[in-house]
């Protein structure tokens, strides 16, 4: 009998469409392609579904959101990573604000501030998520991961991984309209980080892509920005993989 490897325990990815192309796609064309990714986003992964169904128990949130806080401070690491490699001043001057929106103005303000009060708010002390002591090992490699690649990757390529912002929306719309109906024990305030990522993710978006289409104009950096967007889907799952398989057995 020839031997074979299961992975009927692992939620495989659906693996990103990269097209084949052999000329330049439009502008219009390109932004198609990219939007057809959205399949391999991780809003289709088993762990998210529970939630939305109302069956996660709050231990699972708890090591959900304890996780998820290593993703949320590295987005600015990789967004200063990004503006240290690019030459274009005007770029910089509006990529500059994803950094606001994370770190904010002042201490107790921004994303990642809302993200720790979220944490809070599911259950775990203020104390522990800020020292990060529930972060798995894996889970914090792959966040380091992005990190790398928007620092060693051309800075048009890391643009366009953060193109997951296209899908992103459904997702934080998802979690808005899911708590309060199957999971009462969440204060309102929780949603806060979802409600302000509903306004920044559109925004963040159209200056991306604009970007994106402006700068991958030939076939082989239309290629690099597929691939790009490809990785950081691959890195999402991987990250969501790795909680869920941690938290399932109760």
């Amino acid at each position: 009998m020839t031997a074979t490897i299961s992975s009927s325990r692992l939620s495989a990815l659906p693996r990103p469409p990269i097209p084949e192309i052999g000329r330049p796609l439009s502008p219009g064309e390109l932004e198609t392609a990219l939007r057809s990714f959205s399949g391999s986003y991780y809003v289709e992964h088993p762990f998210h579904r529970l939630m939305y169904a109302g069956q996660l128990s709050q231990r699972q949130f708890q090591g959900w959101v304890a996780n998820r806080l290593a993703y949320q401070r590295v987005v600015p690491r990789k967004d200063a990573a990004i503006l240290s490699n690019c030459p274009d001043p005007a770029v910089r001057r509006e990529w500059i604000q994803r950094i606001v929106d994370h770190d904010g103005t002042e201490p107790g303000t921004g994303g990642i501030e809302l993200w720790i009060r979220l944490g809070v708010a599911l259950g775990v002390p203020r104390e522990e998520m800020e020292d990060e002591r529930h972060v798995l090992p894996a889970a914090r490699l792959i966040c380091e991961s992005y990190v790398t690649f928007c620092r060693t990757r051309p800075w048009v390529e890391a643009v366009a991984s953060s193109l997951t912002e296209l899908f992103a929306p459904k997702i934080h719309q998802q979690r808005i309209e899911a708590f309060p109906k199957y999971y009462p024990w969440i204060p309102p305030e929780a949603l806060d980080y979802f409600k302000s990522r509903l306004v920044q993710a559109p925004r963040d978006v159209r200056h991306g892509l604009s970007i994106v289409q402006r700068h991958c104009t030939t076939v082989d950096t239309q290629r690099g920005a597929f691939e790009a967007l490809a990785f950081k889907l691959e890195m999402l799952w991987a990250l969501i993989e790795t909680i869920h398989h941690a938290y399932a057995v109760e």
